[in-house]
């Protein structure tokens, strides 16, 4: 059976099914990304956010990649434009004064300088701003960004209302292509969000996935489909997301199980057990 490795979404944008998040890397972050993409990942995910992330790392891994003949144009690079909120004071990287839609542009441009390229694959709003009329307004700048080339498709990041979700889709001239969301219990696991997504063509990308969830690492129908399949349990929930669907971010900093991850784009669950994990979630 020939097993996909990646999504294509409503933008016609191809996303692999697992992509390496690089939150809280810091000076690591060219190696472990170098690492990562040398051992099989194509997607990387990054934010214009010095707080939580180290762009020009990335910049710097994707440069010292095309030594060994992995070009830009082989990856899916996925970045973000913070809003003042999430940013640590000192280390805004746009002017705090410029408008909103200024703002977008200026963040943008330092995320272009940052990754050495002129374009990204994915230009993500890292959180819905304060009223839907801000949001608008940083929305159309991205909208902007899009069709100038600068970004194959925008989405949003740390949504978890749904009526906010329809609200952005419906106002939008682009629509969002991509939800990621931390996947947890008290959200439900998005459910009815991941449902809204599927029936829109919006991929949804989980992050905090193994680290919220040890309760369904730990459960039995997960421990025993691990040792029936010789897989580990982290690799089982891979699976089952990915076959559902999900799109999950690893920010894992060990070679084994980068390793580990990229193998559950090798082997498939059968529908019985997919349906268990379901209901463990379901459940939560």
């Amino acid at each position: 059976m020939h097993l996909e490795k990646s999504i294509r979404n409503l933008a016609g944008v191809q996303i692999p099914y697992l992509i390496y998040g690089t939150a809280w890397k810091e000076t690591r972050t060219a190696d472990l990304v170098f690492k990562a993409i040398s051992y099989g990942f194509r997607g990387i995910d990054t934010a214009c956010q010095p707080k939580h992330y180290n762009e020009p790392g990335v910049g710097e891994a994707l440069s010292r990649l095309k030594d060994i003949g992995i070009g830009r144009e082989d990856l899916f690079l996925q970045t973000k434009f913070t809003p003042l909120a999430g940013h640590d004071p000192q280390r805004v990287p746009y002017d705090r004064r410029a408008s909103l839609a200024d703002q977008v542009v200026q963040s943008f441009s330092v995320s272009q300088k940052n990754l050495g390229t002129e374009y990204v694959d994915s230009l993500v709003l890292h959180s819905p701003l304060t009223t839907l009329n801000q949001l608008m307004e940083v929305w159309e700048a991205m909208e902007r960004i899009c069709r100038s080339g600068g970004a194959k498709q925008i989405g949003i990041s740390n949504c978890y209302d749904l009526s906010l979700m329809k609200e952005l889709y419906e106002r939008a001239t682009v629509k969002p292509a991509v939800l990621q969301n931390r996947f947890y219990s008290e959200t439900h696991y998005d459910h009815d969000l991941r449902r809204w997504c599927r029936e829109h063509g919006v991929v949804y990308q989980s992050f905090w996935t193994l680290s919220a969830n040890p309760h369904i690492l730990q459960h039995a129908v997960v421990q025993k489909a691990a040792s029936d399949l010789s897989k580990t349990a982290a690799q089982v929930f891979f699976r089952f997301l990915v076959q559902s669907g999900v799109v999950p971010l690893t920010g894992t900093c060990s070679e084994q199980h980068m390793k580990d991850d990229l193998a559950v784009l090798d082997f498939i669950l059968p529908p019985t057990l997919v349906g268990a994990i379901d209901e463990i979630l379901t459940s939560s």
